[in-house]
């Protein structure tokens, strides 16, 4: 008898330049990686299960650090992250970033270094990758975020460590317009976008962050396409489809 296919993966009919890595997502960028994990694998258990990346999320704390060590092992990498607050800070990591430091409010790395990955937590927020030769973002960039500018300050942030070429980005998953409804006062924040940003009551948060990064100078956008509140439960933690009771993703972006 012949095995049946498998069902149908999101992973399995990814956008170029976007391919699988294993259960989660990879891009190459300028001189630069970029991975966007799933809730795939990991310890965590309950609500969280999997590969929860936030240590602030869930009653597992000591799951989360085994998650990040898997993590980090597997890409040979350390990981940089602050305590993010939905502002626009972003910081340039350390050499040996270690733990952040609880009172630092930050919400995206840039770094030089090799060996380290900038790297943010997400859960219907978006991942942003930018990179160009010599260091790369990653960007938390939720709806507050884009509002206060956080697109533009990544793109300040490289070019103050020293990238004075081109550059390009990747979106990774987040809420996308299929389903992020919000009220007016959001979609009032957004009204210089015009019809790009709004699907009824639903916010674009993704066409939002790709005209931030063009206007920004960001030559290449790429975007993943995924949504993380429709998509398989199994596949992505999501805020707003979990009622706020749920683990992060993490978007990590490092020099090749």
């Amino acid at each position: 008898m012949l095995a049946m296919d498998p069902e149908p993966s999101p992973l399995r009919d990814l956008p170029a330049p976007f391919c699988p890595a294993g259960d989660h997502i990879a891009v190459e960028l300028a001189g630069a990686r970029a991975l966007f994990t799933t809730r795939r694998g990991g310890s965590s258990t309950g609500p969280y299960a999997g590969l929860n990346m936030g240590t602030t999320f869930g009653p597992q704390p000591e799951d989360v650090l085994r998650n990040r060590g898997a993590v980090q092992d597997s890409l040979g990498v350390t990981l940089a992250w602050g305590h993010q607050v939905h502002g626009r800070h972003i910081a340039i990591a350390a050499s040996d970033p270690g733990p952040p430091d609880p009172r630092e409010q930050a919400d995206g790395q840039v770094t030089a270094l090799p060996g380290v990955a900038a790297t943010v937590m997400v859960a219907d927020c978006l991942p942003v990758a930018v990179a160009g030769e010599g260091a790369v973002a990653m960007i938390h960039a939720g709806w507050r975020g884009l509002a206060a500018g956080i697109i533009a300050a990544g793109v300040e942030r490289l070019r103050e460590v020293g990238v004075h070429g081109p550059l390009s980005a990747a979106i990774g998953p987040g809420a996308g317009p299929c389903c992020y409804e919000v009220g007016e006062e959001v979609h009032a924040a957004f009204s210089g976008h015009g019809t790009r940003a709004r699907r009824g009551h639903n916010l674009d948060l993704k066409a939002i962050a790709a005209r931030e990064l063009e206007h920004a100078g960001v030559q290449v956008v790429h975007d993943v396409g995924l949504c993380t509140i429709c998509s398989d439960p199994s596949l992505f933690f999501s805020h707003r489809r979990d009622q706020g009771v749920t683990g992060r993703q993490a978007g990590l972006a490092w020099r090749v």
